[in-house]
């Protein structure tokens, strides 16, 4: 570094120790945009997460006082000497997603309330009963209307008490009658009001008091001012006028009221506009939009059979039991009998089946010593509903959920407010309509509002409407123009929720902050890259350092500073290997800069495969925003589908075609969006589909229990003499069962100590040291090496430890050639990166024999990816594709791209302007045709 840079302007990492760093120093320039880079497992989140993050945050928590602490428990300080110049930290990864099906990109980022406030402040209100605009007045407006519309006319002054409910209302009479009122208006006919007056108590009424009667003229305003101040006080701020010529009535309110229809809505607040709030969600659906209902077609799958053959699923083949009773009374009850063919059962008679009667059933049955009694039916769908509870046990929610489908609400049609909030509207959209538009259409129409409202409205939305578009601009600058505010937070991808957490950021517009990100140009398109390069430099600007985890080549050549980690992963990684600029790194020697500069770089194959003859075509498919596209992959070819980010790929692979194959060859439950046709089912065995979703929800699972190898080595552990000895069996080795593990922390080897207003602290237990193990399963070792330590080794150390033990070896190599070296065999499934995660899921598909006819869908699988991890990953893939099978993958890295044997192009925009089928062909074809954004990028690349 630069001895003039002071050092105050720098943060100074002394003798980090974390992980696999090897005792480093490290200098960090401040208010600078600084990427750290390196191989997969070299050490880069070690040293920004793990280490300067870490130490951040324990700084924070050591500023609360004893008494907060003591709840806290001490964080563990990380392993290094000593961090100077710190700034307080954020960091921003991608694995905090949030699965509330409530959260959505609306709530994320705060736009939604703005919006709501928008709307109980400025929103116009309309009846849902008329449509008309609602009204309001004060009650001198309402004196000057009745004077003006009735003047010189006789008028009955009434205020309504009861609308449109059942009911005998005796007492309601007499409570009027003491009052000293002498009529009331029965359902539209005036009555005199008579001691133990009452009305049927089985029909609806409306009740109102007639408070006078009155010709309405300038000589009577004080008496009708007066009258008109009682009737809204009776009235509870409503009052209706009937003119007694024509019999005309007319409502008026001091609340909001439709004038013809008399219906009054309550003073707006941004609570009724909030579909999580019980004064704004649909009482239906309760503000999610959709509802679960019983799916007929699963329940019964063969109309011809007959309920006693096992015609209705869930129930299945007649039993001797009171169920089965029911249904034969109700079968008697309509003439039919249970072995009559379902198809056959009048409509009646299978609706009492499914959803129960009220009516009693008379059982008779010899059973029960031939004596009958009476009993009501519930249904068959109250006991599929009563199994999806959450007291049912995970099998039984699991059996309930195949018959049930979920569907839009049918109230509010999938809008999730009720029928109050969607009524109220600004330039005529309400706010569900507002929440459905991208943020590019969403942003236009917020900009041009101004010049559809009144004056009013448009002096109360001046401040609101700044901040909606300042936080809309953010969403814009990180690439995220195809979202909708309505789109669920738990649908988005690890890059998307990344980018809008940094949105929200950038809107904070906070100062002297490190922000830390990991790779946040996933799943972003090249031309997408440049706005988020730009709003780093924003953040940059405006007085804050940024830390970026990144392998982005353009990311690397804008840096301000590049620390590059090596130089290779694991045990051999865990140094810096070069620190300093951009223009320095082109010029020194390590792999990073290798292919930064191109002396090492991903060879275009020489030759594109054509594939094995036969492919499958997916035809008119229209799901999200997809416009009929029609798409022929060919099979035993590597596929990319490209396109920039909203464009509709992951619509069309893991929306469409996933679920087509799924359930065709596993019967999944998940239905595919919506399409035509589909050919060529007949060419391929099976699907398999790796994501990035983390591939354990809890610390005990690991790479060694998802890929199987912990069964194997742990039957390796009983086979040897000392276990044999001691009579230990393969549960003896698992730290989920009793016996083997340690028992003070359960086998988790750490204890969670639960925080009220922060994350959760785990603790190393403090009998077994995180060993997770008994002192006596420790004691059963295999070349001086006990379960717990194997467990701890690398991948890398693996494959060495177990060279001579062909099963296991066989699954662990895999994992090593997928880049996957440098994690452990025992590292908990929580820790993982979503890449790692998905190459994880790779190898344990990899390991299994395949039938040369798989289908492999993979979505982004470079995330968190180097260079030369891609060469690695691209080897995988081609080995796969060299067994006759086909891969599918959606990417947007050029480097996968240009290797692709044929590539489908979506576009041309995201969101509502994509959707689009641009081209399919090879990527030569791609580049010649010059159509969509993508080909402009493929052209530098292959150079043509």
């Amino acid at each position: 570094m630069d001895q003039k840079v002071e050092e105050t302007e720098l943060i100074s990492v002394y003798g980090a120790r974390v992980h696999n760093l090897k005792n480093i120093d490290v200098d960090i320039p401040r208010n600078s945009l600084v990427v750290i880079t390196g191989l997969s497992g070299s050490g880069k989140s070690s040293l920004a997460f793990d280490t300067i993050f870490a130490e951040g945050q324990r700084r924070y928590i050591e500023t609360f006082s004893a008494y907060a602490r003591n709840f806290l428990g001490g964080m563990e300080r990380p392993d290094v000497d000593k961090i100077t110049g710190l700034s307080p930290v954020i960091s921003i990864e991608q694995k905090t997603t949030n699965r509330n099906p409530r959260s959505t990109v609306g709530t994320t980022t705060e736009i939604y309330d703005f919006l709501r406030l928008l709307y109980a402040r400025a929103g116009d209100a309309y009846s849902y009963l008329t449509g008309e605009k609602m009204v309001k007045y004060t009650e001198d407006q309402i004196l000057e209307l009745i004077l003006t519309r009735y003047l010189g006319k006789k008028i009955y002054i009434l205020a309504p008490v009861v609308r449109n409910r059942k009911g005998h209302y005796k007492e309601l009479f007499e409570q009027i009658r003491k009052k000293g009122y002498l009529n009331v208006r029965i359902d539209g006919e005036i009555r005199e009001i008579l001691p133990g007056m009452r009305v049927d108590r089985y029909k609806n009424h409306s009740i109102e008091i007639l408070v006078d009667k009155m010709a309405v003229s300038n000589k009577f305003a004080d008496q009708l001012k007066n009258s008109v101040r009682v009737a809204m006080k009776q009235g509870e701020g409503l009052i209706m006028i009937q003119d007694v010529e024509s019999g005309e009535v007319r409502h008026y309110s001091s609340q909001l009221m439709c004038p013809s229809s008399g219906l009054s809505y309550g003073e707006p607040a941004p609570h009724n506009f909030s579909f999580n709030s019980p004064f704004g969600a649909c009482p239906k659906c309760k503000g999610l939009g959709v509802v679960n209902q019983i799916d007929m077609d699963k329940i019964v799958p063969k109309p011809d059979q007959s309920i006693h053959a096992g015609g209705i699923a869930p129930l299945g083949k007649y039993k001797n039991s009171l169920f089965f009773w029911q249904i034969e009374a109700i079968c008697e009850k309509y003439g039919v009998t249970i072995k009559t063919p379902i198809k056959n059962i009048p409509a009646e008679a299978l609706d009492e089946i499914m959803f129960g009667t009220d009516e009693k059933l008379e059982i008779k049955n010899e059973t029960l010593g031939g004596s009958t009694y009476s009993v009501t039916f519930e249904g068959v769908a109250k006991y599929i509903n009563m199994q999806q509870e959450s007291e049912a046990s995970a099998t039984a929610q699991k059996w309930a959920n195949q018959f049930i489908k979920t569907t839009t609400c049918p109230d509010c049609k999938g809008q999730r407010l009720n029928i109050e909030a969607l009524h109220y509207k600004i330039n005529e959209r309400n706010i569900a309509e507002l929440s459905v538009m991208d943020i590019q259409e969403l942003y236009d129409w917020i900009q041009t509002m101004d010049e559809h409202i009144s004056e009013k409205q448009r002096f109360i939305a001046e401040e609101i409407k700044k901040e909606i578009l300042s936080r809309l601009t953010f969403l814009l600058d990180v690439g995220l123009s195809y979202l909708s505010l309505n789109r669920a937070s738990a649908s988005l991808s690890g890059g998307e929720s990344q980018r809008i957490r940094l949105a929200t950021q950038i809107g904070s517009q906070l100062v002297n902050v490190l922000y830390i990100l990991d790779e946040p140009s996933i799943g972003l398109h090249q031309r997408d890259n440049v706005r988020l390069i730009k709003s780093l430099k924003k953040l940059r600007d405006s007085g804050n350092s940024v830390v970026v985890v990144e392998h982005d080549k353009d990311m690397m050549l804008e840096a301000d500073y590049i620390i590059d980690m090596g130089p290779f992963a694991g045990r051999r990684g865990g140094e810096v290997v070069f620190a300093g600029t951009p223009e320095e790194m082109l010029k020194a020697d390590t792999m990073t800069s290798d292919y930064l500069n191109e002396r090492k770089m991903i060879e275009v194959p020489k030759k594109r495969k054509k594939g094995n003859g036969h492919s499958i075509e997916l035809k008119g498919a229209t799901g999200n925003n997809l416009k009929s596209v029609d798409i022929k992959i060919p099979l035993g070819t590597l596929t990319c589908v490209t396109g920039v980010s909203g464009s509709g790929k992951s619509s069309l692979l893991n929306g469409t075609l996933l679920p087509i194959l799924s359930q065709h060859f596993f019967r999944s439950l998940a239905d595919p969006l919506p399409y035509k046709s589909f050919k060529g089912m007949e060419f391929v065995d099976k699907v398999i589909s790796v994501d990035q979703s983390p591939i354990g929800r809890t610390p005990r699972s690991n790479p060694a229990t998802y890929t199987g190898i912990f069964s194997d080595i742990r039957n390796l552990f009983v086979s040897l003499p000392e276990a044999k000895i001691r009579g230990y069996k393969p549960g003896r080795f698992s730290f989920n069962i009793k016996g083997g593990r340690c028992e003070t922390c359960g086998g988790n080897g750490y204890k969670t100590i639960e925080m009220n207003f922060l994350p959760d602290v785990f603790v190393p237990c403090e009998d077994c040291h995180g060993k997770r193990y008994n002192r006596e399963t420790l004691e059963v070792r295999f070349k001086g090496k006990s379960i717990a330590d194997v467990l701890n080794m690398t991948i890398n150390a693996a494959v060495e430890f177990f060279e001579n033990t062909p099963n296991i070896l066989h699954k662990i190599k895999v994992l090593q050639d997928v880049g996957l070296g440098y994690i452990k065999l025992g590292q908990p499934s929580t820790t993982l990166s979503g890449g790692e995660s998905q190459r994880v899921k790779l190898a344990t598909e990899l390991a299994r024999t395949d039938t040369g006819n798989t289908i492999y869908i993979l979505d982004e699988p470079t995330t968190g990816l180097h260079f030369e991890d891609i060469r690695v990953l691209l080897t995988v893939l081609n080995q796969l594709v060299d067994r006759g099978n086909t891969v599918i993958v959606i990417e947007h890295n050029l480097d996968i791209i240009k290797c692709a044997d044929y590539i489908i192009d979506m576009g041309p925009e995201g969101g509502s302007g994509g959707g689009m089928l641009m081209m399919q062909g090879t990527p030569e074809e791609l580049v010649k045709k010059n159509v969509g954004i993508t080909s402009e990028f493929l052209k530098l690349e292959l150079k043509m």
